[in-house]
């Protein structure tokens, strides 16, 4: 089969198309036909051995695939450990969901990481409620274009969107923020306090380094911030406790993976409201290009780079 394999770890030069045996599934997994792929910041990270999970050379990368297993049932699944950037891949069957009529392979992709991650910030870190502010960093984004919209349908009285350019800009107020700003800000809380009018209560965060630093500044007391990410790969500086104590303010991480670990069918009940809202049409994936696999380095180069919007797929016919 047609696959991308790192065989060294490092930036978008190490993505190399290949021929590779076919996988084979074992007790509890699915094989699927892929029909297209989902690309991921941490993919980027995978490739350069950066992510919270170790990387293991060699290397396929990718981490979710829409397809149709050997009856034929169209699925998208998450994969274990990589696997993604194939013709064909092997998951386990715990998360391998059905694709419901009327899901398109953009929004089952969409839906399945990134409006899983916005759904679990929102409901399990940020406990958003009705009336409250909301920042949403990357706004245009994969996470961030789903979470202005899901911000919006679920009561925040304020959203605020940041981006890096008038376009991407433009489609976070076409997608339901109140008020769009610079993510280039050279003084984040400020511009934060001003497009708001006041303090802000939530936080969705996965710039790291300055960003949110001057986030957590911007709080309001028993304002949340939820850190999912580092894009622009710089540490934030320490967080003191005495400074979360003394301004009432929580700061939370999330990685998806342990939503799994929670009791309950957590991810897969986020999965089915999410593809309710789109087939009520009160949610849209936003399609950010779709990519040959054999040119799966441009699509990292273009996420690197900060180029993108919405969601980046791959065809594995091409």
């Amino acid at each position: 089969m047609r696959a991308v394999q790192v065989t060294e770890f490092g930036g978008p030069e190490v993505l190399t198309p290949v021929e590779l045996p076919d996988p084979v599934a074992g007790p509890g997994e699915v094989l699927i036909d892929v029909e297209r792929i989902g690309v991921n910041y941490a993919d980027t990270h995978q490739a350069e051995n950066s992510y919270l999970a170790p990387s293991q050379l060699p290397l396929v990368p990718g981490g979710e695939v829409v397809g149709r297993t050997a009856t034929g049932e169209r699925v998208v699944a998450l994969l274990n450990g990589g696997g993604g950037y194939a013709e064909k891949a092997v998951a386990p069957a715990a998360t391998t969901f059905p694709v419901p009529d009327g899901i398109d392979d953009l929004t089952a992709l969409s839906m399945l990481v990134q409006g899983t991650t916005a759904w679990v910030l929102l409901r399990k870190n940020a406990h958003l409620a009705e009336g409250e502010s909301v920042v949403v960093h990357a706004a245009a984004g994969g996470v961030g274009t789903v979470a202005v919209q899901l911000a919006k349908a679920w009561g925040a009285g304020r959203v605020v969107a940041t981006a890096s350019s008038d376009e991407k800009r433009a489609l976070a107020l076409e997608l339901g923020a109140d008020v769009a700003i610079d993510s280039r800000a050279e003084d984040m809380t400020e511009a934060l306090l001003d497009a708001n009018g006041r303090r802000v209560d939530i936080v969705l965060d996965m710039v790291g380094g300055t960003t949110t630093d001057q986030s957590i500044a911007a709080l309001a007391p028993f304002g949340r911030l939820a850190f999912y990410g580092m894009a622009g790969r710089e540490n934030p500086k320490p967080v003191e406790l005495r400074n979360v104590l003394g301004h009432s303010t929580t700061i939370s991480g999330m990685w998806l993976p342990h939503v799994f670990r929670l009791p309950g069918n957590v991810f897969g009940t986020a999965l089915t409201e999410l593809f309710d809202l789109v087939l009520a049409g009160k949610l849209k994936a936003i399609p950010g290009g779709e990519y040959a696999l054999s040119d799966a380095r441009g699509a990292h180069e273009a996420l690197r780079s900060r180029q993108t919007v919405g969601k980046l797929l791959l065809d594995p016919g091409k």
